[in-house]
């Protein structure tokens, strides 16, 4: 089965799933009992296949609980992070889900037991709270008892016929493709911003490459705005593995999106010693101080989302944003998540983040945080992409590429808005990967290239107020029909000669039915 047709497979399969829950779960909600089935049933299969080693006298899904020993246990949360017993497995729970009439306490019971079975372990931190968006007993799913196992049922039969094989081996994301569908279906009609928690996968792509751009090998790589995981995991898909030495990290403040980014992580494989997704406000309670500098950062912070600023007089003094001698306004905090990355961003490395145009080009403290990285040299590029890529909003993004190891002191600008730079498709806009390679190949080289990209001189842009809009700088292509105004002046001149040698006769016409 090729990538389209096992994303054409996924995409008729939720839609089912939702036709039999349809009326009872909020569209929003209903992401949730999605996306946390699918996580119950791959983690299942990989601590099955972990569990049997491929050994084909092994079948873990048949042993009894009592088989288990406190030694397997013990050592396989120490590897694995956690423990599943053969009766918690996501095959033996589905198979009976419409027989079972307490099928939505014996979920609750089992998500409770897999987060408890790393308490004590190194993975504790990485494990809790997991499935504390899969709320089993919840009014939404029914009034009644019946009326939850019902649904739970259905949308475990639903996830249980998702007849892809064994993961590891899809040719698609599925956890992202099945989100990203999901988001596209729900986030507006949910009247929820979804969107701003997901990163479309071809923005990833090209975000994650601009970061990790000729770097062969980086320490780890860094989201503080991490949403459900992508940018991170676009990073572990493009490159790889050995190319990050230290893992991923990445900071989140909204706890059901904090928990889709761990749950991202196993399923990618990624192992608890090897991410480190923290719960919180990445302004005012930032994260991975002892763990900086970072050598790849990645983000896609809210849009001039509002943050406490300079009602918090001790911020002025962080060191995050003292530099800049100005906090962003407490009504657009889009530059305060620009030079935390930067504080964060190691000598040799990368910051590539998707901004709202506005932070490029309005005054105030915006314009001073600007004058602040042009003068000091962080800006690499800025690249202006087509509008309406991402969910939920139709908005022409910028990524600001950071960079503290540049050899001259021009700033580079992309347009990329083009109809050559994207693709329609459906409702939404994309990247195919020709058009990622061809903004690559643009910034790679930093040519000037008529009406799409140029090199600006510090000077330049200093005496243009530190405008940084791409618009200042590239000519945007003139898409007007060209006139040539001598022939058309021929051409007129003889039509009205026409003109007036058809009134003359006419006039000849009129006065012979006179006479």
């Amino acid at each position: 089965m090729t990538s389209t047709q096992q994303r054409s497979e996924l995409q008729r399969q939720i839609w089912q799933i939702a036709n039999d829950v349809r009326g009872s779960v909020d569209g929003w909600d209903f992401k949730q009992y999605v996306l946390g089935t699918l996580f119950y049933r791959f983690i299942s299969e990989h601590f099955t296949s972990y569990m049997e080693s491929d050994d084909a006298d092994i079948d873990y899904a048949q042993l009894t609980d009592t088989d288990i020993d406190a030694d397997i246990v013990d050592d396989a949360v120490k590897t694995k992070g956690y423990f599943i017993y053969p009766s918690q497995l996501f095959i033996n729970i589905a198979k009976n889900a419409n027989k079972n009439d307490n099928l939505n306490t014996d979920l609750a019971n089992i998500f409770k037991a897999i987060e408890t079975s790393a308490s004590g372990y190194p993975s504790e931190s990485d494990i809790k709270g997991l499935f504390a968006d899969f709320d089993t007993t919840s009014n939404r799913l029914g009034n009644t008892v019946k009326d939850k196992n019902t649904r739970l049922a259905a949308v475990l039969k639903g996830v249980a016929g998702l007849k892809f094989g064994q993961f590891k081996d899809n040719h698609i994301d599925l956890f992202g493709d099945a989100y990203e569908f999901l988001i596209s279906n729900y986030a507006a009609n949910a009247g929820k911003s979804g969107g701003e928690f997901f990163t479309p996968q071809y923005v990833s792509k090209l975000i994650v490459q601009l970061a990790m751009h000729k770097q062969t090998s980086v320490n780890k790589i860094y989201d503080p705005a991490a949403g459900s995981g992508s940018l991170l995991l676009q990073a572990k898909k493009h490159f790889d593995s050995h190319i990050i030495e230290e893992g991923f990290f990445g900071q989140e403040i909204n706890h059901t999106t904090y928990n889709l980014a761990r749950m991202n992580m196993f399923l990618h494989n990624i192992g608890y010693d090897k991410f480190n997704i923290m719960l919180g406000n990445t302004l005012t309670n930032p994260g991975f101080g002892d763990a900086k500098p970072f050598d790849a950062i990645v983000s896609n912070p809210p849009y001039s989302v509002k943050w406490i600023g300079s009602g918090d007089p001790t911020l002025i003094n962080d060191e995050r944003f003292a530099p800049a001698g100005v906090l962003a306004p407490k009504s657009k905090a889009d530059f305060a998540f620009v030079l935390h990355a930067l504080n964060y961003l190691s000598s040799k490395g990368r910051a590539a983040i998707v901004c709202f145009p506005g932070i490029f080009y309005r005054g105030g403290a915006e314009k001073k945080i600007r004058q602040y990285l042009i003068d000091n040299n962080y800006i690499e590029t800025v690249i202006s992409l087509a509008s309406n890529l991402f969910f939920g909003t139709s908005i022409a993004v910028n990524i600001l590429v950071l960079s503290k190891h540049k050899s001259n002191t021009n700033t580079q600008f992309i347009d990329a808005s083009g109809e050559d730079f994207f693709k329609k498709e459906t409702n939404n806009n994309i990247l195919t990967n020709e058009h990622i390679q061809q903004i690559m190949d643009i910034f790679d080289s930093k040519a000037d290239v008529t009406h799409v990209a140029k090199s600006v001189s510090f000077d330049t842009i200093a005496a243009n107020d530190y405008n940084l809009s791409v618009s200042s700088y590239v000519e945007a292509k003139d898409t007007r029909e060209v006139i040539d105004i001598i022939k058309l002046h021929a051409e007129l001149k003889t039509t009205v000669a026409k003109i007036d040698q058809l009134r003359r006769d006419i006039d000849i016409i009129v006065a012979e039915i006179d006479g």
